[in-house]
């Protein structure tokens, strides 16, 4: 099948967080087995120029506000996949990707629906229409939108499904309904069966009520987001399609993430030999500061967005009882001024203990992830996460909070069996009982050890997953062929 991914980031292009490694992997795997893949991105200005072949197509897009002007840009094949990029320097040639000092870009609508036309109107110039378009989270969420729409007669898409995968409900892209005719959203859009949500448009709920079927990035996400505490608001729209809904638990590319060819760390080490994690235990303390390391202490890492979905206003409240034990924190990250405030602060009260980079530096974060004992993942929601995923590759045991994908995917360590820690209730109390747990496994280094070869034997590569999203396309593409709603069979 012909499959089409439209999303906003893809690394090695762009990148703010998870979505970037789907998007960048997924293709990949489908790629490999049998199906003709493309995937379409914005070019930013962060985007390396040697990313993009020369020469370039240019294209109209037509908005209710006029016309905008882009080019399409070949990026070339690799794994069998092509990516195109649209080059429009008016939105999306700036400093970062979303937003500027802390808060989103006032034009991001009229940004992403532009983005969403051009997507389409550049599919359209392809003589084999698409089996299935895959669009994720809300920055491409107006596809759906715009097919049941303006391209509702369109022959060019008669046969074509849209599966939406929603990668963290948190972040629906909400705005005044003053912009539906900026966007060519007809008003008629605007009722609760539609895009409206507490008097505002709602691009995440289009692309939930728009397309053909809605997939989330983990199992246990896909039952959170249907209930009130962690559905923000469209848990009831959520539940009217859950029999269009499906989990399928991220995959993560081990080209970029195994110890034993990272180019990125000090020393390579496998399951078979250690040694190498003992230097990368060094380097990195040496790096972050740390006078005279002492390497029998555990190295707490964290990697992640400082955000409040991430749960650190729980470390806050821990931080000085934690601080008690002999242990390192190494943390690196960027997102809220509060948050980063707090690291740093954390940073100036114990410095030769707490350790912090506010950055965004890929290099580190792999050397976070081979030189930790530990990797700390407290959130208060997690549709999937990927570095508890990672960390288990390098031998860096997950302290978790058992929700969304962290509860799918690390199990309890029971002395034999299991692969880290978690822990239920969202509070301080229960993350540094949990923490404590996992202090004292690691002074018995006969059990530890035990634990660090279960968490490197687990296996979450993208292979198992791209074969359920191949299933997946096959019953849209089928359901669409026969002229059936998609619900009227089994997918999964």
């Amino acid at each position: 099948m012909k499959i089409v991914f439209v999303a906003s980031e893809s690394v090695p292009f762009s990148k703010t967080g998870g979505l970037a490694d789907v998007v960048g992997a997924l293709p990949k795997a489908l790629a490999s087995l049998g199906h003709e893949v493309e995937v379409f991105l914005p070019r930013y200005r962060i985007t390396k120029p040697g990313a993009v072949i020369p020469g370039a197509e240019s294209l109209t897009i037509p908005l209710s506000g006029g016309y905008k002007f882009a080019s399409i840009q070949a990026a070339g094949e690799a794994n069998g996949v092509r990516t195109y990029l649209m080059e429009c320097p008016e939105f999306f040639d700036r400093d970062a990707l979303y937003m500027a000092n802390g808060k989103d870009y006032p034009d991001n609508a009229e940004r992403f629906a532009a983005f969403s036309m051009a997507a389409l109107e550049f599919i359209k110039r392809s003589s084999k229409p698409p089996a299935v378009i895959h669009c994720h989270d809300w920055q491409s969420a107006l596809v759906p939108v715009y097919l049941r729409s303006l391209y509702a007669d369109d022959p060019f898409y008669e046969k074509t499904s849209v599966l939406f995968t929603i990668h963290n409900i948190g972040y629906q892209g909400l705005f005044p309904p003053e912009i539906m005719p900026l966007v060519s959203i007809n008003k008629s859009l605007f009722k609760v069966e539609g895009l409206e949500y507490y008097g505002k448009i709602n691009f995440l709920k289009g692309g939930i009520v728009f397309s053909d079927f809605v997939s989330t990035v983990s199992q246990k996400y896909a039952e959170e987001i249907q209930t009130d505490e962690f559905g923000h608001g469209l848990e009831g729209v959520l539940r009217s399609r859950a029999d269009h809904l499906l989990g399928i638990l991220n995959g993560v590319d081990y080209e970029d993430w195994n110890p034993a060819t990272d180019k990125l760390i000090p020393a390579n080490y496998t399951p078979e030999d250690m040694k190498g994690k003992e230097a990368c235990k060094r380097a990195l303390l040496e790096k972050m500061g740390a006078h005279s390391p002492i390497l029998d202490r555990p190295v707490i890492g964290i990697v992640s967005r400082f955000v409040k979905q991430k749960g650190f206003d729980l470390i806050a409240q821990v931080a000085d009882e934690l601080m008690r034990e002999e242990l390192y924190v190494v943390a690196l990250g960027t997102g809220e001024p509060e948050y980063e405030e707090l690291f740093v602060s954390l940073a100036e009260k114990y410095p030769e203990k707490f350790l912090v980079r506010v950055a965004y530096d890929n290099t580190l974060a792999h050397q976070i992830e081979a030189g930790a004992d530990m990797f700390l993942m407290p959130s208060r929601y997690e549709p999937c996460g990927l570095n508890q995923i990672y960390s288990m590759k390098y031998g860096t045991v997950p302290v978790v909070r058992a929700t969304g994908g962290l509860d799918d995917t690390v199990q309890p360590f029971d002395g034999e069996k299991g692969t880290g820690f978690r822990f239920r209730q969202y509070s301080p109390v229960a993350l540094l009982a949990c923490l404590q747990r996992a202090i004292a496994t690691f002074r018995d280094k006969e059990a530890w050890s035990k634990l660090q070869q279960n968490c490197m034997q687990e296996d979450f590569s993208w292979t198992q997953s791209a074969r359920k999203y191949a299933n997946l396309y096959q019953n849209l593409y089928e359901a669409k062929t026969r002229g059936k709603a998609p619900g009227a069979i089994a997918f999964y």
